[in-house]
């Protein structure tokens, strides 16, 4: 049997939560490489909206690859992928600048090329042995006629599976992920709110951020000291909810909360003003880690914040 067919061939799929941070994305990117993907594999599609992060977990997944629809790279035309259809394979193998793998964004560069053209280029490529890294592959994949080795779908969380014969489809992931992804917004959006909050009070204490199923942790080395208890934090955040103040994108580093430069590592992960914040809770407790002993203040969005803390990532 070929390595590439032993290759985690009862995989299924595998989940993780989608971080907040271009520098966690891009984390993540590298631990999926290092474990799902496969020297093999030639077709690597990626599903998921706008801003989900899907360019950052390509950065980390293959370091160096230039990504045609960076800012700085945007204007580079035509598509480098392109130049194959008019190479036969051998020019494309032993030229003085041959790249193994190629970019696509099939929502930017529809704009230029059609579909079936699209479609062409990345055979042509898998068919000579080069790997092409598909964003939007669910907008390519009925022209294209073949699944991707390796599919990834990014909204609240992050899927990884490796379709057969029998699927799931880039459809299937696209349906999860497109619903998923406003929770992730809105989780994002209250995470800010709360720091904000809490800072604004006198918190001075560094802490780490961490994931839970629509909410978010911040894990403290030791228990913060601000003049609010959380029930005035909670009641704060959630009149800054309440007010519907406008959210905004400044620049990689910065949002804007009304008028207010805020630092944030994953600005264009937000809902556009905080009335879209739904059912915000915030556990009345700071919860101890006990292998770490770290103190967790966990937030929640949406109906999760009925739930008791131990049934947040309940499976099923």
């Amino acid at each position: 049997m070929p390595y590439s067919d032993r290759m985690q061939k009862s995989h299924l799929y595998t989940v993780f939560f989608a971080p907040r941070g271009f520098e966690r994305m891009a984390d993540l990117g590298m631990q999926i490489a290092q474990q799902y993907l496969s020297p093999f594999d030639k077709i690597i599609g990626l599903v998921g909206l706008a801003g989900s992060g899907k360019s950052m977990m390509i950065k980390g997944m293959f370091p160096g690859l230039e990504l045609v629809n960076d800012d700085d790279g945007v204007n580079v035309r035509p598509l480098p992928l392109l130049d194959l259809l008019d190479l036969d394979s051998e020019e494309a193998n032993t030229g003085f600048y041959s790249p193994h793998t190629y970019h696509m964004d099939v929502h930017f560069e529809a704009a230029f090329t059609q579909t079936h053209t699209l479609c062409e280029a990345v055979l042509k490529a898998a068919g000579m042995g080069k790997r092409v890294v598909v964003e939007h592959f669910d907008l390519i994949y009925p022209l294209l006629g073949r699944n991707a080795h390796l599919l990834i779908g990014i909204g609240e969380e992050v899927i990884i599976t490796r379709p057969t014969l029998f699927g799931p489809e880039p459809a299937d992931i696209a349906d999860i992920v497109f619903k998923s992804l406003p929770l992730r917004r809105m989780t994002h959006s209250a995470e800010d709110l709360c720091e904000y909050v809490m800072r604004k009070h006198g918190m001075a204490e560094p802490f780490l951020h961490a994931d839970v199923r629509h909410g978010f942790i911040f894990s403290f080395q030791s228990k913060p000291v601000i003049p609010l208890n959380l029930d005035q934090v909670e009641e704060e955040v959630n009149a800054l909810i309440k007010a519907d103040i406008p959210i905004s994108f400044h620049d990689d580093q910065h949002i804007r909360i009304g008028e207010e430069l805020w630092l944030c590592h994953g600005p264009r992960m937000h809902v556009r003003s905080t009335g879209e914040i739904k059912h915000f809770t915030l556990n009345k407790e700071y919860l101890t880690e006990p292998i770490t002993e770290r103190h967790l203040l966990v937030g929640v969005v949406g109906e999760q914040g009925a739930q008791r803390i131990s049934d947040l990532n309940k499976i099923g």
